[in-house]
């Protein structure tokens, strides 16, 4: 877990900081460091009882281990804490941040775009959100049955009527269902997810963008989990060609702290179209007086960030590069293995079955038995008795509906069905499947 070379790292790297602070007059700091070895000590017995996150045998919910450059990077920022609201508060910080959404918004094909960090995914799908009702005022927000359920509650909050959309059985936002949506003419804005968190189902967003060539809404594009399989080369051609037209969404939101090896809590709202600042004008007497130049303040509604979150992003990303056939694409693809290996073991046992192959990392599974509800049972038995062996997994309760096409035979006794769930986002899990399927088949 700890790599003692990392402390030497960063003790170089902070000797490098203070150095370009040398000119000010010496202060006396304040501290009783007994006391605060002391309590860091308790600190550190009391997050033992955390998951392992950072280990294989944790393929339970969307957590990942920050990569090493971006958990030094994120501590040496925190001897400065720079805020990002204003260029007051963090100068290099929030260059920093310009670069690397910028190298987000090359990620995805945007030519011209806006955007900054924020939060998380839910903060950066509030925004776009926010845009989208200013835009299109008075006018539905439309999303998947599988969509984040922050989106419904994000269209509570900004008192905007909010439509959900059925599924198919794998998953994706049922193109039929959301047409004769559209014929009533009051969505304003259509949430294509490219990387469902309960699934990993990718929306079919060419089909979603003819019907906007025809219907007239806008597009926001929530990658939040599966935006950085952009880069990937082992996708599917389903997932290729969402891929491939996502720039022509109207907005795109990613999480750095996802895929991109970051610290919590690291998202990214995009725009393609700049002009949309315009909707964030304000006024602040006190904040803006050391630059004329643009402060991402005056594009966010979020006023304090935290500069820790992009001088990390950036180091990075400065580290891996955000190209097709490079060192991080190359960790997005031994996933994407991962998850096939995974699936294709549960294929051939009869003590399991699959529902759809992985579209992305997320495998879901359920325990074969004559009957819905027995087969939640046995999958929450399975749960259970891997993490006595230290194998950690996650549950997913799934509409009968979705479940029955992959399942005929079986007794549809109540209206869901809890599955498991194993979200292989970390490239060590490709060579971990032979020791979680053990324990599974144990």
């Amino acid at each position: 877990m700890l790599d003692p070379r990392e402390i030497r790292i960063l003790q170089e790297a902070l000797k490098t900081l203070s150095r370009g602070f040398d000119s000010l007059p010496e202060h006396p700091q304040d501290g009783d460091m007994t006391a605060i070895a002391a309590v860091l000590q308790d600190v550190a017995a009391r997050m033992q009882d955390n998951f392992p996150y950072h280990h294989p045998r944790y393929a339970g919910q969307m957590l990942k281990p920050p990569h090493p450059v971006a958990r030094l990077a994120y501590a040496l920022s925190l001897w400065l804490n720079p805020n990002n609201h204003a260029l007051d508060g963090g100068r290099a910080s929030s260059t920093m941040e310009k670069e690397c959404v910028a190298e987000l918004a090359r990620m995805f094909g945007f030519a011209e775009s806006l955007g900054h960090l924020c939060g998380g995914g839910t903060m950066a799908n509030l925004e776009a959100l926010w845009v989208a009702g200013r835009l299109a005022p008075g006018r539905a927000i439309a999303a998947s049955a599988q969509a984040h359920y922050t989106h419904a509650r994000i269209s509570d909050v900004l008192q905007l009527e909010f439509e959900s959309v059925a599924v198919t059985p794998d998953g994706r936002m049922d193109i039929a269902v959301l047409e004769a949506l559209l014929e009533k003419d009051n969505v304003g804005t259509v949430v294509a997810t490219l990387g469902t968190t309960g699934l990993g189902a990718v929306d079919p967003l060419p089909e979603i963008l003819e019907l906007r060539d025809k219907h007239g809404f806008r597009v926001h594009v929530d990658a939040a989990y599966g935006g950085y399989f952009k880069l990937a080369s082992e996708t599917d051609e389903h997932v290729s060609d969402a891929f491939a037209r996502v720039a022509e969404a109207d907005s795109i939101v990613v999480d750095p702290h996802k895929h991109g090896l970051q610290p919590y809590g690291c998202g990214c709202v995009l725009f393609r179209d700049p002009a949309v600042g315009a909707l964030y004008r304000h006024d602040s007497p006190y904040t803006y007086f050391s630059s004329a130049e643009l402060h991402l303040g005056e594009i966010s509604l979020e006023c304090s960030r935290p500069g820790a979150a992009a001088v990390a992003l950036w180091a990075t990303q400065r580290l891996l590069p955000l190209v097709r056939g490079g060192e991080f694409a190359a960790g997005l693809d031994r996933s994407l293995r991962a998850a096939r290996k995974l699936w294709c073991r549960v294929a051939e046992s009869s003590r399991y079955f699959t529902l759809a192959p992985p579209e992305l990392d997320i495998v879901v599974f359920g325990a074969a038995a004559a009957d819905a509800q027995s087969a939640s049972a046995r999958a929450r038995d399975v749960f259970a008795r891997a993490a006595g062996e230290q194998l950690y997994l996650a549950l997913v309760d799934l509409p009968a509906g979705m479940v029955a096409p992959y399942r005929p035979e079986m007794h549809m006794n109540q209206p869901r069905i809890t599955c498991l769930r194993s979200c292989l986002m970390k490239p060590e899990h490709d060579a971990a499947i032979d020791d979680i399927w053990r324990i599974l088949d144990g």
